[in-house]
């Protein structure tokens, strides 16, 4: 699977987002520094969750409960009972390391389902507070964020909820694709403030964990930019598992330290993301 064989389209999610009341583009912020001029993408006001996650994680969670109900996925199903009723029905299970799991909840919490979240030992209970103050059950399982991965699996195989992580792995695409087509939103955005503009960036920094979000906007920049950029990925340096992933040419999973980078702090990479970057990416930075 590469660039050309993964399918992520940013407008079926801005179609959506359009309808709800907390979405609009978040701010492009012009700065410079030694006579260099760079833009900063802005998020922390997004949608109220205060992360770009948002895009994801809620989209991710109504596409879920539309498909669960045979429901087109279009604003007007929202609205109707049948989707109401089915997403009480439904448990929604994924492991955080940070704002993945907000969103997760929050998309829960706005379409009427239920949401378990497992957080390892390592994220701060100021974020469990946040998580439960959406509605979410808040679960402590294991010492970083692989065991709480592992733990997230676990709870979906013997409850039968439904797992939404933000990483894919072979035989889990599809609810991490839909997470990383909510993404695409971002780099949709800015294309569109480029063009107004006429100023298009050269360079582009991404950051990445496991690399759902550095993939899906990286793609887009990709399939939809006029001015193409050079794409630099950004991974703490006691977690580069995209770039030795590429490096190698196949997933590997890297041991260090605990990053200071603690919600970028992931070992293994997304498989979406690493087929995707092994192509749009030109190179890696720590």
């Amino acid at each position: 699977m590469k660039l050309h064989d993964v399918i992520l389209k940013s407008a079926i999610p801005a179609e959506l987002l359009s309808a709800c009341p907390k979405y609009k583009p978040s701010p492009l912020i012009k700065k410079s520094v030694r006579n260099n001029t760079f833009w900063i993408k802005d998020e922390t006001q997004r949608m109220g969750l205060g992360a770009f996650k948002a895009l994801g994680g809620v989209y991710a969670v109504g596409s879920i409960i539309a498909e669960k109900q045979g429901l087109p996925l279009k604003t007007d199903s929202f609205f109707l009972d049948e989707f109401r009723s089915g997403a009480r029905k439904l448990t929604f299970v994924c492991a955080s390391a940070g704002n993945h799991g907000l969103a997760v909840a929050a998309g829960a919490q706005i379409f009427g389902a239920k949401a378990r979240i497992h957080l390892s030992d390592t994220v701060p209970e100021d974020f469990a507070l946040r998580l439960k103050n959406k509605d979410a059950e808040v679960v402590r399982s294991g010492a970083d964020y692989e065991e709480s991965i592992e733990a997230a699996i676990e709870d979906a195989k013997d409850s039968g909820a439904i797992h939404l992580a933000d990483g894919s792995w072979p035989g889990y695409i599809e609810p991490p694709r839909l997470v990383m087509e909510g993404y695409t939103i971002m780099a949709k955005e800015l294309r569109e403030e480029f063009e107004k503009l006429n100023d298009w960036p050269t360079h582009v920094y991404l950051q990445a964990g496991v690399g759902g979000f550095a993939g899906a906007v990286a793609f887009e920049i990709r399939n939809s930019w006029r001015e193409q950029p050079k794409i630099i990925i950004v991974e703490p340096d006691a977690a580069p598992c995209l770039k030795q992933s590429i490096e190698h040419g196949e997933i590997l999973t890297v041991a260090g330290p605990v990053s200071e980078m603690g919600r970028l702090d992931c070992k293994t990479p997304s498989l979406l993301a690493f087929d995707i970057l092994s192509d749009a990416a030109n190179e890696f930075c720590l």
